[in-house]
């Protein structure tokens, strides 16, 4: 995902792989510009069909971090249908996106014994201001432990209900992270709720049901997975949403009530079934 403050005049980058579907554009708020396209990648990347990007314009990005680059990525399920190749092909995808910060959005397992390497992996993966996550329910389900202690171990930031700052050129944007999102009880209230509306924020969450489950004020923008996009679709319909909204936030750029953007990725791996239809395996950009 690229943040920019003002509109850019069209930079076009060299790309091996295949360029499809037309930009998208929607207007939000004064100040607000949000454009889209898709990349193909299946072929030069096993594991991962596509990239989706998205330009992001917002009047609070200092103009520091124009043209800052963000990957993000959540629910690889290693082991699922994502294996020792796909990894290391993610992995090289991700490298060669040259994000300057990368985000993910949690679900990395899918058994104990994968942590270590998934963890290995990721951490191959150097973007001059470091990773930051959260976790989803897979991961807070089992394996904990080990998750936070194998972020530790690479230098990953995990944030559970905190605040990080990204300093850019003596500016900043802030990046909040939430706690087990399905926990309303004990984390319904936003960690955004504590930080300035002057503040460009970005709000990572495994769920997109907690930006309009709870109040995240002070959000520009939040990131979220866990729905893998359907993960079987047929003729644009999942029997399984992931979602008590339906297809409100399936996948894609949708808005809560406050018409704060999301972006909600179809993720990497899988659950229950290792088959993906209609639901491409995605990076964020």
């Amino acid at each position: 995902r690229n943040v920019r403050r003002q509109p850019a005049k069209g930079e076009v980058k060299k790309q091996q792989i295949k360029k499809t579907a037309p930009v998208q554009k929607v207007i939000v708020q004064r100040g607000t510009r949000i454009t889209s396209k898709t990349t193909h990648v299946g072929s030069a990347y096993k594991g991962v069909s596509r990239i989706k990007t998205y330009d992001f314009t917002h009047r609070d990005v200092p103009a520091a971090f124009e043209g800052f680059r963000i990957a993000f990525v959540s629910d690889l399920h290693y082991k699922s249908l994502l294996k020792e190749e796909g990894l290391k092909d993610l992995v090289r995808l991700l490298i060669d996106q040259k994000a300057d910060v990368l985000l993910i959005g949690g679900d990395f397992h899918e058994g104990c014994q994968y942590v270590p390497p998934v963890m290995a992996a990721l951490a191959q993966v150097k973007t001059p201001l470091g990773t930051y996550a959260v976790l989803g329910n897979n991961d807070y389900e089992a394996c904990y432990d080990d998750i936070v202690r194998e972020m530790r171990h690479y230098g990953m930031h995990l944030l559970e209900h905190k605040v990080d700052t990204l300093r850019r050129g003596g500016e900043r944007i802030l990046v909040a992270g939430v706690r087990n999102p399905f926990d309303l009880k004990q984390n319904g209230v936003s960690p955004t709720l504590a930080l300035s509306p002057n503040d460009f924020v970005i709000l990572l969450v495994h769920t997109p049901d907690y930006v309009e489950d709870v109040s995240v004020a002070n959000t520009d923008i939040a990131l979220a997975g866990h729905t893998h996009g359907g993960q079987v679709r047929v003729f644009g319909y999942a029997p399984i949403q992931n979602s008590h909204y339906g297809t409100r936030f399936l996948t894609g750029l949708a808005y809560n009530s406050t018409k704060m953007p999301l972006i909600v990725t179809n993720g990497i791996g899988t659950s229950q079934m290792p088959v993906r239809i209609g639901a491409p395996a995605e990076i964020i950009m």
